[in-house]
């Protein structure tokens, strides 16, 4: 007798499969719309099967790379216009820009994450992957103009994250709306680690104003204040949106990159963890925040969405995304945030899928994250 299989919404993990993790996710094809693709003629890739994109094949052929192709060296002429990453790649103002130091170069279009996380994944193997990083930030900035909202996108974001359905973007959508801009950044070779096994410790997000999502978003992203931490270095990565020249938004995201013989020896403060604040709310969490998030945020990276991927970096089983953790919580005060303000988040220890949270806000728009049973800390965070 033939085994049923599990329907999507009777399965209890919710992985995504190895396309979902590398690419994203993807329908599935019709038999009829396959045979076509097969039948087009030469392709950028024959072996086309159930789950493969079909918008190479489109009339007019493939579309134009979107990638930078920046050689392994922080010679800033790389990035010069016409230099090696090509004129239809994007446009670089060769000359340093006397304020920042950094050479900006201008994308025609926000980069696809599918094609960074497979760089990624590919600079962390063995024999393959460079093993020698840049002691600084990399001295380039990006940039892409005319990014406007899809508003059924937004909508799903909303959902996933536990805000409201509505017109104006929670303070963390911007984040995901210029999240493909700072990968691409953080895959350049010249970017002091690599992507792979990065852990996200801080977030820290200013909103000017409210932002109506008909308004086209402008972004610049750099990295900066590379420094030393006991279990590596840490760097932040800042990504400016603007609307009309006008700066409305700011992210800074502080990422660990974690090296061998860093923090040897070092052992865990001794002291007592203080007692939680008093719980206001408890979240059950399942397996599909994780892949939720990442289908919504494009943050595709294995630790949130495959129990494989999260063993292959220590994890027992996936973890939340930070970005989530912190889009709940600001969900939960969403009723009572000003239109201007400054959020910023620590994220401590990871939080495990499934788990039990417990959500806490005290006076002072302070609030945090702990684990409902342990009372371990997840998140730290504070409105101002």
């Amino acid at each position: 007798m033939a085994r049923r299989r599990n329907r999507p919404e009777e399965s209890g993990g919710g992985e995504l499969s190895v396309g979902d993790l590398i690419d994203g996710p993807t329908g599935v094809i019709s038999p009829a719309a396959l045979a076509a693709a097969r039948a087009a003629g030469p392709g950028p890739d024959r072996s086309v099967d159930e789950t493969h994109d079909l918008s190479a094949y489109a009339p007019g052929g493939p579309p134009a790379p979107e990638e930078l192709t920046t050689p392994a060296t922080t010679d800033l002429s790389a990035y010069a216009a016409g230099g090696p990453m090509g004129p239809t790649a994007g446009h670089a103002d060769g000359d340093l820009s006397a304020r920042t130091g950094r050479a900006r170069v201008e994308l025609p279009g926000l980069p696809r994450p599918g094609a960074l996380y497979r760089r990624a994944l590919r600079d962390v193997l063995p024999g393959i992957g460079r093993s020698r990083r840049p002691d600084a930030a990399p001295p380039v900035e990006l940039a892409v103009t005319g990014v406007t909202v899809d508003r059924a996108h937004l909508a799903g974001y909303d959902r996933v994250c536990g805000f409201r359905l509505a017109d104006t973007l929670p303070a963390t959508y911007p984040h995901v709306l210029g999240f493909p801009l700072a990968l691409r950044l953080m895959t350049l070779p010249e970017f002091p680690f690599p992507l792979a096994g990065v852990v996200h410790v801080g977030n820290r997000i200013t909103v000017h104003r409210p932002v109506p999502a008909g308004e086209q978003w402008d972004f610049v992203v750099h990295a900066e204040q590379l420094r030393p931490h006991p279990r590596g270095r840490q760097v932040d990565v800042v990504l400016v949106g603007s609307v009309g020249g006008e700066e409305v938004w700011r992210g800074v995201s502080t990422y660990l990159g974690r090296e061998r013989g860093a923090g040897e020896g070092a052992g865990r403060d001794p002291g007592e963890r203080p007692a939680p604040p008093a719980a206001t709310a408890h979240w059950r969490l399942t397996p599909r925040v994780g892949t939720e998030y990442a289908r919504v945020s494009g943050d595709h990276n294995p630790i949130h969405t495959s129990r494989l991927g999260a063993r292959l970096f220590g994890f027992p089983r996936p973890i939340a995304h930070g970005m989530w953790s912190k889009a709940r919580c600001l969900a939960a005060l969403e009723s009572r945030l000003p239109e201007a303000y400054t959020v910023e988040v620590g994220f401590k220890l990871p939080v495990p899928l499934p788990s039990t949270v417990a959500f806490s806000a005290v006076p002072g728009w302070d609030f945090a994250l702990h684990d409902a049973r342990s009372g371990r800390p997840h998140l730290v965070g504070t409105v101002r």
